[in-house]
């Protein structure tokens, strides 16, 4: 312990200093994150993440009706090796997600050095109180388009679920894919899109939860389980909304109940599943007995703790060897994160150049598919802007028809989506999924059929302008991670699909061969 004359413990005032510089240059190096997440919680196209704001003022609430703990545990300091090894793979996270502008990964690295900074410079006691405050803000980390392969799952189960609940009260309707249809005398159609799958909503009343939980609930153990009921909650207050809308559509105008109530219905969701989580809340403590425990609930403090926080924060002496160690560790993560700050953004790959050529044995006529070959509205208005879109399809001499599609990808990860996750929307049935190697090049292929429809096939491939090749989703996805933050380079991925109507599998797997090489 260091002291001068007028009794300033020096040893105290450097490990704080050591500590703020730390956080000015965390501030400093996250600083395009601290953006990115902005103009995801502000703007809702893809991500709604508008609850995120709330996030990190959760986290800075629960600490500070710590602090009474929280002075005790500066009291009881020591430098952490432990803390400062753990801090690495977070920084090495961040750097990575810095590098490729993988938010995810720059959010994750930021979270993990919220607990291993206080480990490294305070010791375990610090760190524990820390824990939860920081597992919190995972909730701040975007989710609805990295799990989009859970979208389609849900939207099918707000279907089924509220079609039965529909037909219950006597409301006859029916399932059409994503689409829950009436036809009879107040005849409606209301399609479950991908906003509506409850994902969205799922993540914000997780968040609540988590919140409510640790409040309300004396015990981990119990608050983990009124935390496991959001998901269930969560798709309680989804089906009741998706009931509402077709019961007003029956009951008065379709297009009322699909425009403007659609629009303003997402508060029933949260209405209905905060209530059902304050029941489960009663539920649990008379079924444990709350009166009987012993545990306490975490409280917001008061004069008498402030009173204590300031006569532990008045005795704190680190040693200095403690001192020592945690300047060298604040010089450690401030040279990291000045580093990350000046990481160059990565590089865009030219996109490949792509284009149908006419095939032996296949022929084509523009002015007779002219329909079948046009883009979309929907694709046009989805897709990011810097998405390419070129179609083309060919007949076989025996009258099968292949819909060939180029999407060459831009900048965005979301250019480019399976088959898997648009066409069961659709009212498509998909089956017998299975994988081929035609000439040197993997295709995935699926056979698809609406209900009383033809039966045709989907195959699909990816490559990239490196001439990386896979029939995988889940490969190009890892692919692009590793490109993005190792290489810090942006790929271009190319994903050719090929619909096949009227074919067999035997004419398909010809028709891809004669495709060939068409990079």
């Amino acid at each position: 312990m260091l002291k001068d004359k007028c009794g300033i413990n020096f040893s105290a005032v450097a490990v704080i200093v050591s500590l703020s510089v730390t956080v000015l240059c965390a501030l400093y190096g996250f600083g395009g994150m601290f953006d990115r997440a902005y103009v995801i919680f502000a703007h809702a196209q893809e991500e709604d993440m508008s609850f995120g704001w709330f996030v990190p003022v959760f986290s800075l609430y629960v600490l500070w009706t710590k602090r009474t703990e929280l002075s005790a545990a500066l009291r009881n300091s020591c430098f952490s090796w432990i803390g400062l090894l753990l801090s690495v793979p977070f920084l090495c996270l961040s750097l990575l997600g810095t590098r490729g502008v993988q938010l995810r990964l720059e959010q994750l690295g930021f979270i993990g050095l919220c607990f291993t900074v206080p480990w490294t410079f305070f010791g375990w006691r610090m760190a524990k109180l820390f824990l939860f405050p920081a597992a919190y803000l995972l909730f701040c980390i975007p989710l609805a388009t990295f799990l989009d392969f859970v979208t389609i799952q849900l939207r099918y189960l707000a279907g089924a679920t509220s079609l039965a609940v529909l037909n219950g009260i006597g409301l006859e309707a029916v399932r059409e894919g994503t689409a829950v249809i009436s036809r009879g005398a107040h005849p409606f159609a209301v399609d479950i899109a991908e906003p509506c799958s409850g994902l969205r909503s799922l993540f914000a009343l997780m968040a609540l939860t988590a919140g409510y939980a640790y409040f309300n609930q004396p015990t981990w153990f119990r608050r983990g389980l009124l935390f496991a009921c959001s998901i269930p909650l969560a798709i309680a207050g989804n089906v009741a909304r998706i009931v509402s809308i077709c019961v007003i559509a029956s009951c008065t105008d379709p297009q009322f109940a699909t425009g403007f109530y659609h629009d303003y219905s997402g508060y029933i969701v949260f209405i209905v599943a905060i209530g059902l989580m304050v029941v489960a809340g009663e539920l649990l403590d008379r079924i444990f007995n709350r009166d009987c425990e012993k545990a306490e609930v975490p409280d917001c403090g008061n004069e008498s703790r402030d009173e204590t926080s300031s006569a532990l924060l008045a005795a704190w002496a680190p040693k200095v060897s403690h001192m020592v160690c945690v300047v060298c560790a604040a010089a450690f993560f401030a040279s990291v994160l000045v580093f990350q700050a000046k990481t160059p953004p990565a590089t865009i790959a030219k996109a490949p150049d792509v284009k149908f050529v006419e095939l032996a044995g296949f022929a084509t006529d523009d002015e007779k598919f002219a329909e079948q070959q046009k883009v979309s509205e929907g694709e046009l208005t989805i897709l990011p802007k810097d998405t390419r879109i070129v179609k083309k399809m060919y007949e076989s001499g025996s009258g099968a028809q292949f819909l060939a599609s180029f999407v060459v990808g831009g900048t965005s990860r979301a250019s480019i989506h399976r088959p898997e996750l648009c066409l069961p929307s659709q009212g498509y049935v998909m089956s017998n999924p299975r994988n081929f190697d035609v000439a040197g090049r993997p295709w995935h292929v699926i056979d698809i059929a609406k209900p009383g429809g033809a039966s045709a096939m989907e195959a699909y491939t990816f490559f990239n302008q490196e001439g990386f090749r896979t029939a995988s989703h889940t490969r190009r996805i890892w692919q692009d991670v590793i490109d993005r933050s190792v290489l810090n380079r942006v790929d271009r991925w190319v994903m050719l699909t090929v619909h096949a109507l009227g074919a067999t599998e035997v004419e398909l797997l010809e028709f891809l061969k004669a495709m060939g090489d068409f990079e």
